[in-house]
């Protein structure tokens, strides 16, 4: 088996320019014969919350605190789904949705970077669909945790990683501007443009890193676009809008210069049993001075 993408990566300038050798000396695999898994391991996966349509459409409103900082939660890098192949439903889940974004992808190692530093951290970009749970999701947003199970089932890679300098002309104010679609069963059910994100690709990879190092292959997604989900598309449409998806269901998105990805979405696996949690009642106040907090006190994360 030949190096991997990640591999690559994190072989750096060298590794790179190896493998530009290659494809001009006809070395290269012909792209019917490709087998596309272009990340499947990454270090790490952040994805960001970074379109105000969006968030306003599924909430609402945007709260004014959004505009301060970037938002992202960790998710799952054992989840990495090939751009082609099959989606499986999370177990019990009835409402599985697509996620329409972008992704970033880390080439050198930094900490505190600013976003003029950051930028040059960034390798290329990618495809991302990630796939929502949001039955899950509704439990899950009771508690301050953010998503975790309703995100942890797939997300799709690929099919390749654009190298920077292969679109440095298509930014504006500062924020790369290409133009994104989705398809379900051949239909277009939503797309936007990148340039709509409220912080760059640099700015969030510079946030990533304050306080911290991101790595060769760390993933950071733009989050979803405007119209770029069920979630969203059933807030406008109502009725009219497509149902969740179900197996058979094939899901495509393209983005220019970056591609297309296309999943076919597979039944589950049936979920495992797992017992309510054991509920602990105090009959009464704890004595003062135990040295245990009274339970209406605790602060849980």
């Amino acid at each position: 088996m030949g190096a991997t993408l990640l591999d690559v990566i994190r072989g750096g300038e060298e590794a790179l320019a190896d493998v530009a050798r290659q494809a001009r000396s006809g070395q290269a695999v012909a792209v019917e014969h490709a087998t596309f898994a272009p990340l499947l391991e990454p270090p790490s996966v952040r994805d960001f919350l970074t379109y105000e349509q969006h968030l306003a459409e599924l909430a609402g409103h945007v709260p004014e605190e959004w505009y301060e900082k970037p938002l992202f939660y960790f998710s799952n890098p054992a989840a990495i789904v090939a751009p082609y192949d099959e989606v499986p439903i999370p177990p019990s889940v009835t409402q599985y949705d697509y996620e329409l974004e972008i992704a970033a992808v880390i080439g050198r190692a930094g900490a505190d970077l600013t976003p003029e530093q950051a930028q040059r951290h960034i390798l290329g970009y990618t495809i991302m669909n990630d796939w929502s749970a949001r039955d899950l999701q509704v439990h899950e947003f009771k508690f301050p945790m953010g998503p975790s199970k309703s995100k942890d089932g797939a997300i799709t890679l690929g099919p390749w990683l654009v190298t920077a300098d292969e679109v440095a002309d298509r930014f504006e104010d500062g924020r790369l501007a290409l133009t994104t679609s989705v398809w379900l069963n051949g239909v277009r059910v939503g797309g936007d443009n990148s340039a709509n994100m409220a912080w760059s690709f640099a700015e969030l990879v510079a946030f990533a890193s304050r306080g911290t190092v991101v790595r060769p292959g760390d993933v950071l997604g733009s989050g979803t676009c405007g119209t770029g989900c069920l979630a969203e598309i059933k807030r406008t449409l109502g009725a009219s809008a497509p149902d969740w998806l179900k197996p058979g269901d094939v899901v495509r998105i393209e983005v220019e210069k970056l591609g297309m990805i296309e999943n076919t979405l597979a039944p589950g696996p049936a979920p495992t049993a797992i017992p309510p949690g054991r509920r602990r009642i105090h009959a009464a106040p704890l004595e003062a001075g135990s040295g245990r907090p009274d339970p209406a006190e605790e602060v849980h994360p």
